[in-house]
């Protein structure tokens, strides 16, 4: 008997794990980001979803708490060979912060076209721009994260409409 989660493609099997913790951020009321922190010898090293609600945190972002995790359980700020995965494109203050980690590979689902410092407002990992370059994957489950977050933000409109009447 095959097992059909082993012949996935990488990208698409973490992309799931991140879409799972997403999924955990919408249960909570919070905005439904997820991201994993995968390292090459070691495997999931970090994993969190946007918690700024719970914690009264602006920066409580998945991606910043995924990389927190990550220092600790690799007892270095240094993240050189992992790769984060992410539901969404980066902002900038997530994309500063996996440059200062030195973190080799971002994927991420959905773009961002507000706030997105990868592709769609900044370029914060341009090579050559810091003294780390990240490379990055765009694109990866992109219906699935967009579609969550749409509906997330779809279904906090209607509450609201539904609050005001």
């Amino acid at each position: 008997m095959a097992f059909s989660w082993l012949e996935e493609d990488p990208d698409r099997l973490h992309m799931r794990m991140a879409l799972a913790e997403a999924e955990a951020a919408r249960r909570e009321g919070e905005v439904p980001v997820g991201a994993v922190v995968f390292h090459p010898e070691r495997g999931i090293v970090g994993r969190a979803h946007n918690q700024k609600e719970r914690l009264r945190d602006a920066t409580a972002h998945a991606e910043i708490l995924s990389l927190g995790q990550a220092s600790v359980a690799l007892d270095s700020w240094r993240l050189e060979g992992t790769t984060l995965y992410t539901t969404l494109e980066p902002c900038p203050m997530c994309a500063g912060a996996i440059v200062q980690a030195r973190v080799s590979r971002v994927v991420f689902g959905a773009l961002d076209p507000k706030a997105g410092a990868v592709e769609s407002v900044l370029r914060i990992f341009a090579p050559g721009l810091f003294n780390h370059d990240v490379s990055w994957t765009a694109g990866v489950l992109a219906e699935e994260c967009g579609a969550m977050l749409s509906k997330f933000f779809r279904d906090r409109r209607y509450e609201g409409d539904s609050e005001r009447t």
